[in-house]
Parts: structure tokens; sequence; C-alpha cells
């Protein structure tokens, strides 16, 4: 398995860990913008988080097996994934992707997403700075413990703190905030992404 594939595991782990938590009062209220790029800088009810969320888990077997969108199908997996059995219909579609990446071992094997190809390792920086992100901010915002783990902090820190700026060009990590040199590899990666840790 590559290394970036393993911080996937983590990352995955930790938001599933915390949309499981999602009580029904919840569901409809409106969870912050995590990212200022366009498309994905408005508020959403949190339903729609964990739909998007089951929805973009579902793709990632097919993409990591070097399928096109096109190949599998666009509409896939569009409609309400979440169903009358929210947690497990998560936690379901969750195992199928962590059993996926798994399977990688080239870490520039070519996946087809739909604005292009890209190396396996940049698709799963993708995933990870998602996952861990929505992971913490979701924590925040339904009131339980961010479960961002110091060893997915560490994988998240490194491995994107010498493209930061590339992020930030993008609108996926804000201005960075100033930490000690003595802060935890979480507020590191935290501040890094623009958070308060």
């Amino acid at each position: 398995m590559i290394p970036e594939a393993e911080v996937f595991l983590q990352a995955e782990t930790a938001a599933v860990s915390v949309y499981t938590q999602v009580r029904d009062e919840h569901l409809d209220t409106m969870f912050p913008p995590m990212f200022d790029m366009e498309g994905a800088d408005k508020p959403l009810p949190v339903r729609q988080v964990l739909n998007h969320h089951a929805y973009d888990d579902s793709w990632i077997p097919d993409m990591l097996a070097g399928r096109t969108m096109d190949e599998v199908g666009r509409d896939r997996y569009d409609g309400d994934l979440l169903g009358d059995d929210r947690a497990g219909n998560i936690n379901r579609i969750a195992e199928a992707a962590l059993a996926a990446a798994r399977e990688v071992t080239d870490r520039d094997a070519t996946v087809h997403c739909a604005y292009g190809d890209v190396p396996a390792w940049d698709y799963f920086w993708q995933l990870n700075i998602a996952r861990s992100l929505v992971a913490h901010d979701l924590a925040l915002h339904i009131g339980v413990p961010s479960p961002i783990t110091e060893e997915l902090a560490r994988g998240m820190y490194e491995g994107t703190a010498p493209s930061a700026d590339m992020w930030r060009s993008f609108g996926i990590y804000r201005q960075p905030v100033e930490v000690g040199e003595d802060a935890s590899w979480k507020d590191k990666y935290l501040a890094l992404t623009g958070r308060q840790p």
C-alpha cells in the first residue's frame, strides 16, 4: 500500500467516526463551507454533506481501478445514498473505499477524475484533505470531539505542507495561523489549513 493510501485509511476512518455521530436534529442544520473555492464556498445542510461524502466514496473503487466515469455511468451513484439506515450505508460504502485503497501499490497509476487524469498519489491527497477537514469541522459543528489524531495530523502536515501554497491558490487551504514550534501535530496541521487550533 502506498503512503498516501495509508493516510487515507486514517482520514476516512476519522470522517466516518463523525458521520455516525450525526443525529437527526443535525441533518437540516447548515454546515459552514470548508473551502473558499467556487462551488464549495456556500453553507450546506449536514444531510447533503453526508450524502456527498457517500457519493464521493462510492466512486473510489472505480477510480482506483482505472475506470472512467463514462465507463461506469456518470449517474451511477446519483440520488439519496443514505436511505433509512444512514450509519449503516455510510459504513458499507466507506468499507468498499477502504478496501480499494489497501490494494493500491502504484503511486503513479492513472486515476480518471471528472476534471482530468491525475496520478493516484495526487488523487489520494485530494481525498485526504477533504476527509480530514470535514472530520474536524463537522465534529465542531455537531459538538463532538475532533477525531484528528496526532498520527493523522502528522501525515497530513508532512504530506501537504510542501504544497500548501498550491492548495491555497485553489481556495482549499486558507491563510495559515501562527503556532509555536512546540505545537502538536494536530495544531500544526489545523494552523496550516487556516484553522484555529
